[in-house]
């Protein structure tokens, strides 16, 4: 990564993977995250407010020492780029939440054993993610051009979504799931939250360990999205990730707090699809014209705001 200019210290970068290894420890350990247990919407909400207000708070330790060591020019532009890095991941991610609905639906997983299957979704998701950033960092540092093939594959992904926006994927027929029913032992019995049992001296998988696989495929799927448009706000590695793992690390609590209200935002994808649409045209048109990071910033918040708001506003054609 020595192609990009980083504000991140090996301290800083230490110091933060150790928040995050002690906020994971916390939530399985001191709130038992591991086990089974139905989250409450005022628990979802608790949760997702202490997640968005340490990431507000980290914005803001960041910016307080970058203004003492770097000025606050540099200070002011890298929390502009943190906040507008985890707005725009924090914004993506909500259609993890639409998928992981349907999988847990399809499954009929029961709503006590959901919280334990998206824990290690996210222990699973914050290393692959880890190591997609930086190789993402890595590969941007050595060819820069790759940074207009992200746009382009940006721009063309939020196309197909605007055009695929209404139809839903086919879970049962994911090629994931069906090489894993055939290369993996399956009990279909009734587990409860186990992921594996033993019958006959034999380690079997349970249906619940399908779900947390499709889970971790559709994390590495979105991530594939999510990752190059960030990139479009910033290229520097320590932003890129912070604000990535800030988003991740509050994912489930953001889909416990919408699952009960996704079918009301029924054009939020549309606005997403709007989104992704307008980061890879943004990224396209670097060598004439660079939008500010603070129009990004304003053109993502209105369309998200506008779809969310034509969703409360318009009643989807199947209750008309």
């Amino acid at each position: 990564m020595n192609g990009l200019e980083s504000i991140g210290t090996w301290p800083m970068w230490a110091g933060f993977v150790a928040f995050v290894v002690l906020m994971l420890a916390v939530d399985l350990f001191v709130f038992g995250g591991n086990k089974a247990h139905k989250v409450s919407v005022k628990e979802a909400a608790i949760w997702s407010l202490v997640w968005v207000s340490l990431a507000m708070l980290f914005n803001g330790g960041l910016w307080w020492y970058l203004n003492g060591t770097a000025g606050p020019e540099i200070a002011n532009q890298k929390a502009l780029e943190f906040f507008s890095g985890y707005l725009i991941e924090k914004t993506l991610s909500v259609d993890n939440v639409f998928v992981f609905l349907l999988i847990f639906t399809a499954f009929q997983v029961p709503a006590q054993y959901q919280r334990r299957v998206l824990i290690y979704g996210v222990l699973g998701a914050i290393i692959m993610r880890a190591v997609m950033i930086m190789a993402g960092a890595w590969v941007v540092s050595e060819f820069s051009w790759v940074l207009y093939l992200f746009g382009a594959f940006l721009l063309f992904t939020g196309i197909r979504m605007l055009i695929a926006a209404d139809s839903e994927p086919d879970v049962a027929n994911n090629p994931v799931l069906r090489f894993a029913r055939r290369h993996l032992r399956v009990s279909e019995d009734d587990h409860g939250e186990r992921f594996t049992v033993i019958k006959d001296g034999v380690r079997y998988v349970t249906p619940l360990f399908l779900v947390l696989i499709l889970i971790e495929v559709t994390d590495v799927v979105f991530a594939v999205d999510s990752i190059p448009a960030i990139f479009a706000i910033t290229t520097d590695p320590f932003i890129v990730f912070t604000s990535n793992m800030f988003a991740i690390l509050g994912l489930r609590a953001l889909y416990f707090l919408l699952v009960d209200v996704a079918d009301r935002f029924h054009l939020l994808k549309y606005g997403l699809a709007m989104v992704l649409t307008f980061i890879g045209a943004k990224m396209l048109i670097m060598p004439w014209y660079h939008v500010p990071v603070e129009a990004s910033l304003v053109v993502v918040a209105v369309l998200i705001s506008a779809s969310c708001l034509a969703s409360i506003m318009i009643t989807p054609r199947d209750k008309q």
